[in-house]
């Protein structure tokens, strides 16, 4: 077995990274991003590395030595419908479009660590490297799996990173049993009679009953959940069909309501119900409401979380690794592969940068090299050489 000079991978990953970032591609429309995944990996010398998983998605394996186990190792390739306001050279070539979650950090991570496996071993099984599409919007996951990930490239476990904005780079946090929440969506319809901005007694216009219902919504949390239970309902946006002299006859309210139990996620709903129809009879307007369910709570193994957080040890130091207090109300799509196998995700820092999402946002490639030694730790360390 080759081994690589550290120096040299980091250069790499930072050029693979920044070429990534130049070229963006929303959800399920990452047929260049895919096509260089694919490339690296069979440069790198891979078994099998397979394209169009789940649409755009790309699975790489690994294997060495005679062991049956298989896992799994997972980074999102998608950007988001964002415009970047950055001006370093690696700036979105694609306008109206940007890696602002860190995606291709992500990816870049990966790829070094397959780079790694493929050149150095040191471990005894199967490896399978998924590089997945259509995160932001909590479908790439479900296409994979859909398209027989399970069966096709099976696995026992699945380990997952993402950056983490204001965790300096260098540190590692994840914890046992739920860390990121649900994400549920809802819109709610009203309909009145619109009219002359100057004879409002003559309509039953919608946008004051909307006014009322998002305050209205701010009861949810805060009155009919338990104190105990966390939940987190957002109003995003309020769209009418009224002009500067005209009352609108129709309102739309958008938004989405966080939650880590099932049971947090259907008392939300139902009491959006109820303050909806009760708040549109008090203003003799009609609502429908519409509330689907995006992204599950992610939930991590608690002998997984044990074995990432040994594992990421060795990596960034006892000083660097932390159990993280509590779960936090963002939401990923790792956690549908949670459905099928136990896993764990954790997360590394990124450092002082921009918010996730935000135009100003950009991965620290001082990262990249934490995040592929940890996927290289963590897959020796279970599947560990006898």
């Amino acid at each position: 077995m080759t081994t690589l000079d550290q120096n040299t991978l980091e250069r790499e990953m930072t050029g693979w990274r920044r070429d990534l970032h130049a070229h963006p591609e929303f959800g399920f429309e990452e047929k260049r991003t895919s096509a260089f995944v694919a490339a690296k990996l069979r440069e790198f010398g891979l078994d099998d590395v397979a394209e169009g998983v789940g649409g755009t998605g790309v699975v790489g394996t690994l294997k060495r030595g005679s062991g049956h186990r298989a896992i799994a190792l997972r980074a999102d390739m998608d950007a988001l419908r964002i415009s970047e306001q950055a001006e370093h050279a690696h700036r979105s070539q694609t306008p109206g479009t940007m890696h602002a979650c860190g995606h291709d950090g992500h990816t870049a991570m990966l790829l070094g660590a397959a780079k790694l496996l493929a050149s150095e071993g040191g471990f005894d099984g199967t490896v399978r490297f998924l590089f997945q599409p259509a995160e932001e919007w909590g479908r790439g996951a479900l296409a994979m799996l859909s398209d027989g990930l399970m069966e096709r490239f099976p696995f026992e476990e699945i380990f997952g990173l993402h950056n983490a904005p204001g965790l300096p780079v260098g540190q590692f946090q994840t914890r046992a049993g739920s860390i990121m929440s649900a994400e549920d969506n809802f819109e709610i319809v009203l309909k009145g009679i619109g009219g002359h901005a100057a004879r409002p007694h003559v309509g039953n216009e919608a946008l004051i009953a909307a006014c009322a219902l998002v305050t209205n919504f701010q009861t949810i949390v805060s009155r009919r959940l338990s104190p105990t239970d966390i939940g987190v309902v957002s109003v995003t946006e309020l769209i009418t069909d009224g002009t500067r002299n005209a009352l609108p006859g129709l309102a739309r309210i958008l938004g989405d309501a966080r939650s880590f139990r099932p049971e947090v996620s259907a008392e939300i709903e139902k009491q959006m119900r109820i303050i909806a129809e009760g708040t549109a009879l008090a203003y003799n307007v009609s609502a429908e409401v519409t509330y689907t369910r995006e992204f599950v709570p992610l939930v991590n193994d608690e002998a997984l979380a044990g074995e990432a957080l040994t594992a990421a040890r060795g990596v960034f130091g006892a000083e660097n690794v932390a159990t993280a207090r509590e779960p936090m109300t963002g939401s990923e799509d790792f956690a549908r592969f949670l459905d099928h196998v136990p896993g764990c995700f954790a997360f590394v820092g990124n450092g002082s940068s921009a918010p996730l999402h935000n135009p100003c946002y950009d991965f620290d490639d001082a990262g990249l090299i934490h995040g592929a030694r940890f996927h290289v730790a963590i897959t020796r360390q279970r599947l560990r050489l006898a």
